[in-house]
């Protein structure tokens, strides 16, 4: 499977929302060879490095394809949802969406390697960018949430190069089926059970799926997704 990387992104930190929150979310598209390594890409910010970034979020990457349903479910949103970097996403692409991903994926990107390393969890960040108060709820809700990667070898990638499949160990975990058990069949214990043995899901992950089956509840998303 191969493709075309649409745009590059990388974004500074920036005040967001009322309170003037430092965030790196707003992107814009980059000319040229961007380089990437464990961290991300250079000239790439996040406001809060505790739950953005890292080795494990690398990279994020959102499909384009969803432009349309955005737009026709919320026909008042900013004109940048059809453009790159609408959701804070470093790659953006036309013809990949979550169903066409998995987990553990080896993708060769320009001359990196990246490998997906989990879904993206929404934030009251998107509900700042798009002026929406459930905006994070509705992307958590529709499934539509992007992902994120860590890189396996750096390098150098620009709007324009290839995008290209190079291994698949886990073609039973695409993203969609990730993002439904965490989101909406929350206890299912045998899809929580393969989760927490996954290995190359986000340790953070497999320990979210760890402590559901132990529990056997649901942690409180209320401060991930309203602020």
């Amino acid at each position: 499977m191969g493709l075309t990387i649409g745009a590059v992104l990388t974004g500074r930190l920036a005040p967001l929302g009322p309170q003037g929150h430092p965030s790196g979310i707003v992107k814009w598209p980059v000319s040229g060879p961007v380089e990437v390594g464990p961290l991300g890409f250079s000239g790439d910010a996040q406001g809060d490095r505790v739950r953005h970034g890292g080795p494990d979020k690398a990279v994020h990457h959102y499909a384009l394809d969803h432009a349309p349903a955005w737009r026709a479910e919320l026909s008042s949103l900013p004109d940048f949802v059809d453009r790159p970097g609408a959701f804070g996403e470093n790659l953006s692409t036309r013809g990949l969406t979550e169903a066409e991903v998995c987990i553990g994926d080896v993708w060769r990107a320009g001359t990196a390697l990246l490998q997906v390393s989990q879904g993206r969890q929404p934030c009251w960040r998107l509900n700042a960018r798009f002026g929406v108060p459930d905006m994070a709820r509705r992307v958590q809700a529709s499934g539509r949430t992007g992902w994120y990667y860590r890189v396996l070898e750096s390098g150098r990638v620009a709007a324009g190069d290839a995008l290209r499949l190079v291994e698949r160990p886990h073609p039973g975990w695409p993203v969609t089926r990730l993002v439904r058990v965490f989101y909406v069949d929350r206890l299912d214990r045998a899809a929580l059970a393969e989760i927490a043995a996954l290995p190359p899901l986000a340790p953070s992950w497999r320990t979210l799926a760890t402590r559901r089956l132990e529990r056997d509840a649901v942690e409180d998303w209320t401060a991930r997704l309203d602020g």
